[in-house]
């Protein structure tokens, strides 16, 4: 993991790097976790989606919510999964995410940026970019506590470095 300014660069060499840091955030992860998650189509935002299910402990098949806008799922803590790729920022203001963000559960949105203003000041965004057919670069910033401090544990401890 590199250190630019306010992002980290983690190279993602095989879904196993990828799934990794799924597992780690998904552990520090506590009710009112909001997550952005941004990549161009098949970047692997679902796939990251999927691991991080997997390691918040929900079971059964994680899906792309794309028709349905939002999944609710059980794990260790509910897991709300947005994928808000065919909407305008004025039907998601209308939807009420709010509800989902400061609830009671972690919210993991694909696509966030089409709702950027929407999104709680502090949250973690994540952007994936494909750089061969299993690697990726995922950049990873943290806006306000705790999220930050994820990220300067993540660099701190070189939890992830290839």
């Amino acid at each position: 993991m590199s250190y630019y300014k306010d992002r980290y660069i983690y190279s993602s060499h095989h879904l196993k790097d990828t799934e990794a840091l799924a597992a780690w955030l998904a552990e520090v992860a506590i009710p009112g976790t909001v997550i952005g998650l941004d990549g161009d189509l098949g970047a692997g935002k679902t796939a990251f989606s999927q691991l991080f299910a997997k390691h918040l402990g929900v079971k059964g098949i994680v899906n792309s919510p794309t028709f349905t806008i939002i999944k609710e799922y059980e794990g260790r803590v509910p897991f709300y999964h947005m994928d808000v790729y065919r909407l305008s920022i004025e039907e998601a203001d209308e939807l009420g995410l709010d509800e989902y963000f400061y609830g009671k559960g972690v919210c993991l949105v694909e696509w966030s940026q089409i709702i950027s203003d929407l999104l709680p000041e502090t949250h973690l965004h994540l952007s994936i970019e494909t750089i061969g057919s299993e690697q990726r670069e995922i950049t990873i910033r943290g806006l306000g506590e705790p999220y930050e401090e994820w990220c300067r544990n993540l660099n701190k401890n070189g939890v992830f470095k290839s």
